[in-house]
């Protein structure tokens, strides 16, 4: 299990008061041997970084960062609310989101693949240890390389619309494993890509944690027959149950075996959203921790804006991204190799340590 020297029980630099303490009392000691580093090197404040796609750019949270809600091509989505914006880890003062909506692995990794006019985030963030002292890297991505999940869930809303066709779990679960098999070496490669570049710049594997994080179903089934449909969530049963079920236990497994094969520790939130999704709360939406079906009726009026009228939809909202800070805290305050997001007594997310298998 990694231990982080310089980050105990969630404090941060609790070794340095140690050492100083040390050389106080009884002044230098060669015979110690080196002196075990303080964290990440260079200067600047600690700082965590968020990198991924819609579910960590924070896509429905609203409250977007000036540049990423359209102007000039760039839709990345990037909201204040968003899940890094909401931890609390003691020690950390800045908080960056680099995160865009719809990013493929390919866009988190190093190369020459855009996004909304946005370059690669694992160079971004190489860029910031210039002036950061990066602590900790939460990653979300590989939902839309291969598995394309949000194109699944439009199909199976596509699907309600459709008397007499098939439910469109029936032609999903036909490759959905190998879909997700095809995912995780492009997961794999974009994380070693972001060890890569803070290597390249002094850090160790001890320096900082590095968290990649799964998905949270943003529907389920047993919602009320008055909200499945326009009215919130247009989906027949089956799909339903599926998604919630199948589709994001597989993408999960495939997830935690990227985080093995890339060394990175691993946050599931399958299970983060029960009780919580759309349209689970009926005519009262105030419990509901992610955005029902979502037409931005003023961006129908742009063409430029138009095709991007449902992009909001069926994603974390705000008091979504609060709950998964919350959990991602605290499991940057642990030295767990993996945990699950799941509903303490109190309804709040916690952070449930689990297992991680190695690598095979």
């Amino acid at each position: 299990m990694r231990r982080y020297r310089w980050w105990v029980g969630g404090g941060v630099l609790v070794f340095v008061a140690g050492l100083v303490a040390i050389f106080a009392l009884s002044g230098p000691d060669t015979s110690r041997g080196p002196v075990e580093r303080q964290g990440p090197p260079g200067s600047g404040p600690l700082a965590i970084v968020s990198l991924g796609d819609s579910t960590m750019s924070g896509e429905a949270a609203g409250d977007y960062v000036e540049g990423t809600d359209g102007a000039n091509g760039n839709w990345c989505h990037r909201s204040r609310n968003a899940e890094v914006t909401q931890t609390h880890v003691p020690g950390i003062i800045d908080k960056i989101n680099l995160a865009c909506s719809g990013a493929p692995s390919a866009q988190v990794a190093l190369g020459d693949v855009n996004q909304w006019t946005e370059g690669s985030q694992a160079a971004r963030l190489g860029a910031l240890t210039k002036t950061k002292r990066v602590a900790a890297v939460v990653i979300a991505v590989g939902a839309n390389d291969d598995p394309h999940f949000s194109q699944a869930v439009t199909g199976c809303f596509q699907a309600w619309f459709l008397a007499g066709s098939e439910p469109c779990n029936q032609k999903l679960r036909r490759d959905w494993r190998a879909r997700i098999d095809a995912m995780v070496p492009k997961v794999v490669n974009a994380v070693a890509d972001v060890k890569k570049v803070l290597a390249n710049v002094g850090y160790q594997p001890d320096d900082y944690q590095l968290v990649l994080q799964s998905y949270a179903a943003p529907i389920g089934p047993g919602i009320p027959a008055e909200v499945q449909n326009l009215s919130g969530c247009p989906f027949r049963t089956e799909d339903l149950e599926w998604v919630a079920g199948e589709g994001v236990r597989v993408l999960t497994d495939g997830l935690r075996a990227a985080a093995a094969q890339a060394g990175a520790r691993f946050l599931d939130l399958s299970r983060a959203g029960l009780g919580h999704e759309a349209c689970s709360g009926g005519a009262d939406a105030s419990q509901e921790w992610f955005s029902r079906l979502k037409l931005q009726i003023n961006d129908l009026a742009a063409l430029e804006r138009a095709s991007h009228a449902l992009q909001e939809s069926f994603h974390p909202n705000a008091a979504g991204h609060q709950q998964f800070g919350r959990c991602l805290t605290e499991f940057l305050g642990t030295t767990d190799p993996a945990a699950a997001c799941l509903a303490g007594a109190d309804g709040n997310l916690h952070a449930a340590a689990s297992t991680i298998p190695q690598a095979r």
